[in-house]
């Protein structure tokens, strides 16, 4: 199977409620191609869900690492850290995150102006 097979199971297994199986299939599609941010996406999420916020902080420091624009791994840091009760370290996160969003606004409105 592709990563991206594995990636719409886990999201089918996500949505039905069956966490450890969309994990698993986070998890293959991550073996097939480690830098497949959407499924590390997910794979924050589940962990989160499952109440395991170490993972998913861990794997949301992976998304930024890989790509440090990324606003959606910045707002889940902030979330994931806010629930493990680092005020700090979440609203350093937070803004991250909204500074970079401000960024992808300003780049879109100079697109549409030059356009």
């Amino acid at each position: 199977m592709t990563p991206e097979e594995h990636y719409d199971r886990a999201l089918e297994a996500f949505a039905s409620g069956n966490l450890e199986e969309a994990v698993a299939e986070y998890q293959k599609a991550l073996a097939l191609n480690p830098s497949f941010t959407d499924a590390l996406h997910g794979l924050a999420q589940a962990y989160a869900q499952q109440g395991n916020l170490d993972e998913a902080i861990a794997t949301a420091r992976r998304i930024a690492e890989i790509d440090p624009d990324d606003v959606l791994a910045h707002t889940s840091l902030s979330r994931f850290l806010q629930q493990q009760g680092k005020k700090a370290e979440a609203e350093e996160e937070a803004n991250q995150a909204r500074i970079l969003g401000w960024k992808q606004q300003l780049k879109e409105q100079k697109a549409k102006s030059d356009g």
